[in-house]
C-alpha cells in the first residue's frame, strides 16, 4: 500500500504505464501477444510488482482496459452529442472509436470480464454511455429507450466488427452511418 502522496502518484503512473503497455501491444500484434512477462519486460518491471499492481494478472489489466475502452467511447460520444438531433454525430463517433482502437474495442466486446452489463452493479461509466445511446435514439418510455439503444449499439457493433474484418466497402461508411441514423431515428 501506498505510504504517501508520492508513493500513489507512483502507483497510479506505473498502473498507467502498464495499461498504456497493453494497448499498444494488443493495437500492434493482438491480444495472443499479450502476456504478463511481455508486459513486465514492457514496463520494465517484475511480475511480482505487475501483480501487486493487478492481483488477477492479465485479466485484471485487460478488464481495466475495457472500462478506459469505454469511458473514451462515451467521451468520444458525448463530445459528438452536441444537436438538437445528436443521433447521426453518435453513430459516427462511436464507428469512428472503434475503426481507430481495434484492439480496445475487440477487448470491450469481447473479452473475458467480470463486468456485468444491464444490471445495477454495472460501471456507471458503461451506463452513462448507453445514457448517450438511449438519448440519441429516444423513445416513448424507458423500456422503448433501452431496446431502441440496444438495437442501435447491436448494430454499431455488427458494423464495426464487419469493418475490422474488411467486410464493408470503407468508400460507403458516411453513407452506411447516414443510413443507420434514419433507421434508429426519433419518431
Amino acid at each position: 500500500m501506498p505510504r504517501s502522496a508520492q508513493d500513489s502518484e507512483r502507483v497510479r503512473e506505473r498502473e498507467s504505464r502498464i495499461v498504456s503497455a497493453t494497448r499498444d501491444i494488443a493495437e500492434h500484434e493482438g491480444w495472443a501477444a499479450v502476456t504478463v512477462r511481455r508486459l513486465a519486460d514492457a514496463v520494465g518491471v517484475s511480475q511480482p510488482i505487475l501483480y501487486r499492481h493487478f492481483p488477477g494478472g492479465r485479466d485484471d489489466i485487460v478488464g481495466r482496459v475495457v472500462v478506459d475502452g469505454y469511458a473514451e467511447l462515451a467521451a468520444a460520444m458525448e463530445g459528438a452529442d452536441t444537436g438538437s438531433d445528436p443521433l447521426p454525430a453518435v453513430v459516427a463517433a462511436y464507428l469512428a472509436f472503434a475503426r481507430e482502437h481495434p484492439a480496445v474495442y475487440e477487448a470491450m466486446a469481447s473479452a473475458r470480464s467480470s463486468i456485468v452489463f444491464a444490471s445495477d452493479e454495472t460501471p456507471e461509466i458503461l451506463r452513462r454511455g448507453f445514457g448517450l445511446l438511449e438519448r440519441a435514439v429516444g423513445g416513448a418510455d424507458a423500456r422503448e429507450r433501452a431496446v431502441r439503444a440496444e438495437l442501435l449499439w447491436s448494430t454499431l457493433h455488427g458494423i464495426s466488427q464487419l469493418g475490422a474484418h474488411d467486410r464493408l466497402d470503407p468508400e460507403l461508411d458516411g453513407l452506411r452511418e447516414a443510413a443507420v441514423a434514419a433507421l434508429f431515428a426519433r419518431r
